[in-house]
């Protein structure tokens, strides 16, 4: 599902009724049939509630008018505010409100005098739909329309609001908002989300939103390579079910190695071994530090363990590229992974570098793995492997630290720097946290809807290491930007299921181990 600007929305729009001859009055009927619809759903039965439809002078006030209209048709009595001379209106506003008219008129509300006025008539309503700006807003809201607002959100607390494509006072061009705006409790918006539905903090004060489908063909949104940013749905990973042949073995899945754990930070390992084998993998082993693998081989029964030397805080040293050990061990490996409790060591660093700039399979890189090459950027080879088969997986503060930005900086722009960096260094980019981010050197930007914050504890990216690693073990003919956003989906998934069943304050790394398998069977139901 592409998410869209304002702009994009307006230039699709267009495109539907020049390409494809669909007039803009109809998409401004099927709008308002779309809130109709979702009225009907969600609200029945209809003529038990009171309902007071608010219209502004452009399309958003024209879609309002078009509901009401049809609400009118169903034989219900919708009171109607116009917030605006009728001779304002122009185009198809001005014939949603002429096709109005016949089956009532409306109420004029000329400024606030008028709506002072007007509002106790209003005490009784329990439903309100704002269309009185929608998704142009640039700027805060101010003056007569924004005392409305504000009388709204405080003087009718018991009455739902349900917004037309975006609540009044929102930008759709930003997950930031700009100022006071609407309480809504539900969003209707039409052919694809907006930014403001998807990014925080906008997206927290939308209330719950659906998508309305009005007449845009599916394949004007699918064939636009400008529409590169992304809202995945089950539907788009339906290839994950894919059936097993029935001869297959486990070398038909891929062995993936993981380089990670020392002395203390066991634990990490052994969770990215054991979700690269919940996602699939036929084959995994865990390279670690003499000192640690007794511990790790302890924590799992089904993944292998090789000793490394190891440095004297017990972590993996240099010399094993020196002895040729890891040369031998990456003879017969399909995905590396590299990163969780690995340290920090410098000679561990060191082999971090080494190892990644020398094998040229698939990489998935986390934690330490990614310090690594903090303030070392350029030593990273990305022509060793194919564009996208590296995947960094940093939380903000690694992010930071690879970028030299700053946290704030990171967040305020993470679209943006998530796709510079990708496109730079010819990786797949997973930037965590609320709406993660996976990001490929093509410009793609998929912005991930499952999980949850109960998932903000630690062992939880150990998880997507090794889920991303186990996908990507197994499947090599679908590109690793969207490899890497199925492992995203699928962890975050794990951890909305595990969140359901225990809560999220209980909620532990382990618990999204044992969601795996109920994440799968989930992408069987449905978008």
């Amino acid at each position: 599902m592409k998410i869209l600007t304002s702009a994009e929305m307006q230039r699709i729009d267009r495109l539907t009724t020049e390409r494809y001859g669909v007039p803009t009055l109809t998409l401004m009927e099927n709008a308002g049939r779309g809130v109709v619809e979702f009225l009907n759903a969600r609200f029945a039965p209809l003529d038990m509630q009171r309902i007071v439809i608010l219209c502004g002078k452009g399309n958003n006030g024209g879609d309002g008018m078009m509901a009401a209209r049809l609400l009118r048709e169903q034989g219900l009595r919708p009171r109607v505010l116009l917030f605006t001379a009728p001779t304002d209106f122009r185009g198809d506003a001005a014939a949603a409100y002429a096709q109005l008219v016949p089956a009532g008129p409306p109420d004029i509300i000329a400024g606030p005098v008028t709506w002072q006025a007007l509002a106790p008539s209003l005490e009784k309503a329990t439903l309100f739909v704002d269309a009185l700006l929608g998704t142009g807003l640039s700027k805060p809201m101010e003056g007569f329309l924004l005392g409305v607002v504000r009388d709204i959100n405080s003087n009718f607390p018991a009455a739902k609001v349900v917004a037309v494509d975006l609540p009044s006072g929102m930008s759709a061009d930003s997950g930031d908002l700009i100022g006071e705006h609407m309480r809504a409790d539900f969003t209707v918006t039409f052919t694809a989300p907006k930014i403001a539905h998807v990014f925080p903090p906008a997206c927290e004060q939308v209330g719950e939103w659906v998508v309305k489908q009005i007449g845009t063909p599916a394949e004007a949104l699918d064939n636009d390579p400008a529409l590169a940013l992304n809202l995945p749905v089950k539907k788009d990973f339906a290839w994950l079910k894919k059936p097993r042949p029935a001869a297959s073995n486990k070398g038909n899945f891929g062995h993936v190695l993981i380089l990670a754990g020392s002395v203390g930070k066991t634990g990490a390992a052994a969770l990215a071994g054991k979700a690269a084998l919940r996602a699939g993998a036929g084959l995994v082993t865990i390279a670690t530090a003499k000192s640690a693998l007794p511990v790790i081989a302890s924590l799992g029964m089904e993944y292998m363990t090789e000793a490394l030397a190891e440095t004297e805080e017990g972590s993996i040293s240099f010399r094993s590229m020196d002895d040729q050990r890891l040369d031998k061990l990456m003879a017969r490996i399909t995905v590396l992974a590299v990163g969780p409790g690995i340290g920090s060591h410098p000679e561990t660093a060191d082999l971090v570098r080494a190892a990644v700039n020398k094998y040229p399979v698939p990489v998935v890189l986390d934690a330490d793995g990614l310090n690594a090459f903090a303030g070392h950027m350029e030593f990273f080879r990305h022509d060793i492997r194919p564009a996208g088969a590296t995947v960094f997986t940093p939380h903000p503060g690694e992010m930071a630290r690879l970028t030299g930005k700053t946290i704030a900086a990171i967040q305020s722009q993470r679209v943006a720097v998530a796709r510079e960096f990708a496109h730079h260094f010819g990786v797949t980019l997973v930037l965590k946290g609320f709406r993660t981010l996976t990001a490929s050197p093509d410009g793609r930007v998929d912005a991930n809807p499952t999980g949850n914050p109960g998932m903000a504890t630690g062992g939880t990216g150990d998880v997507l290491t090794g889920l991303t690693a186990g996908l990507l073990a197994q499947f090599h003919s679908h590109p690793p930007s969207e490899v890497a956003a199925a492992a995203v989906y699928l962890h975050g998934l794990a951890g909305d299921l595990a969140a359901r069943d225990l809560g999220q304050p209980s909620l532990l790394a382990g618990d999204l181990l044992e969601k795996i398998p109920q994440a799968y069977k989930h992408l069987d139901d449905g978008d």
